[in-house]
C-alpha cells in the first residue's frame, strides 16, 4: 500500500521512487510534529507510514522531546517546522517546481487510496493554525 502510494507521488512529481519515499517522510514527519490530522489518517490507513516519517525524523536530525513536540505545535513552532520542513527537501535536492508539485500529488493520492480528502496544499497537509478547524476529512 505504501509502495503504490509512493509511486503515484513520484510520477505526478517526477521524482524518483526513492526521492519521493524521502520526501512523503519529511513531509509526514512535519506534520505528525504538528498533530495535523493528516498525519494520524495515515498512520492509522497506511502501514508503514510511521516508520516511513520516524526514520526519515532521524535522518534529518527532527526534534523528538516532549517538549520540543509541545513548542512545535504553536503558531511560532508551527512556522519553525514548514520552514524546516522546506528546507529538508531543498536539501534532499527538490527544487522549487518539485516542491510545488508534491503537496497536491500527496492529496490526491491519498484521497483516491485512502479516502482521505481536504489536503490540497502545504496548509492543509501540516494542519490548520487552529487544529480545531482542520477539513482533513477520511471515509471510514
Amino acid at each position: 500500500m505504501l509502495n503504490a502510494f509512493i509511486s503515484e507521488v513520484s510520477k505526478a512529481t517526477g521524482l524518483t521512487e526513492d526521492k519521493a519515499s524521502e520526501a512523503i517522510g519529511i513531509v509526514l514527519n512535519a506534520a505528525d510534529r504538528q498533530g495535523a490530522p493528516f498525519a494520524d489518517e495515515m498512520f492509522e490507513r497506511v502501514p508503514g507510514a510511521r516508520t516511513l516519517a520516524a526514520t526519515m525524523g532521524s535522518q534529518i536530525g527532527a526534534p523528538t522531546g516532549v517538549l520540543a513536540r509541545l513548542i512545535e505545535r504553536t503558531q511560532g513552532g508551527r512556522q519553525a517546522v514548514v520552514e524546516r520542513l522546506i528546507e529538508d527537501l531543498h536539501e534532499l535536492g527538490l527544487g522549487s517546481n518539485q516542491i510545488g508539485r508534491l503537496f497536491p500529488a500527496i492529496s490526491k493520492s491519498s484521497e483516491i487510496a485512502f479516502g482521505v480528502s481536504g489536503v490540497g496544499h502545504l496548509g492543509d497537509i501540516l494542519g490548520a493554525l487552529s487544529v480545531n478547524q482542520s477539513g482533513v476529512r477520511s471515509v471510514a
